[in-house]
């Protein structure tokens, strides 16, 4: 494993299968899919939170983040990938997925997803919407560059403003 690459997917099939991706950052930022919220009620609710900005744009429906509220309640949290970090997306073709997107939520507060483990506690939330699972694929290789880097991941965890991350697309990319 490379110096500061995470444990995050670090299988030799996911590294072959997502080494295309780039730091995506400022794509995030430039499509105005970035916010910053105090806190959440529960899991759910941040859930609910981070879908805010693709119901805005008409990525996804309302019923998008049913979907993957459902889909956690019935497989766990699948999607924590690794401790502080959130993947939300839905299941492969959903119908409520009218766009490919990503956007970005931290949470001032950590919410947890599974009690008295907090290695699936999250903060920062990157939600992911996809047309098929072609799209989704190349959702995913977009965060590995980001999610794989330990010292990127320790600063998001800390980011709160556009401007902290504008400034770590910058030192990134």
């Amino acid at each position: 494993m490379q110096k500061g690459q995470s444990k995050f997917l670090a299988c030799p099939f996911c590294l072959r299968e997502m080494e295309e991706g780039t730091v995506l950052l400022g794509e995030i930022i430039n499509n105005n899919r970035v916010q910053f919220i105090e806190r959440a009620e529960n899991w759910e609710d941040a859930i609910r939170k981070s879908c805010r900005l693709l119901i805005g744009d008409g990525t996804i429906s309302p019923a998008y983040a049913d979907e993957i509220i459902a889909a956690v309640h019935e497989l766990g949290p699948y999607i924590v990938l690794m401790p502080g970090f959130a993947l939300p997306h839905a299941m492969k073709n959903s119908e409520n997925a009218h766009g490919t997107a990503i956007a970005f939520m931290k949470l001032a507060e950590p919410v947890a997803f599974v009690n008295d483990n907090r290695e699936k506690d999250a903060s920062v939330f990157f939600t992911l919407a996809a047309r098929d699972s072609e799209e989704h694929l190349k959702n995913m290789r977009k965060l590995w560059k980001m999610l794989t880097n330990e010292e990127l991941c320790a600063e998001l965890l800390n980011v709160c403003s556009v401007e902290d991350l504008m400034a770590l697309d910058t030192k990134y990319s």
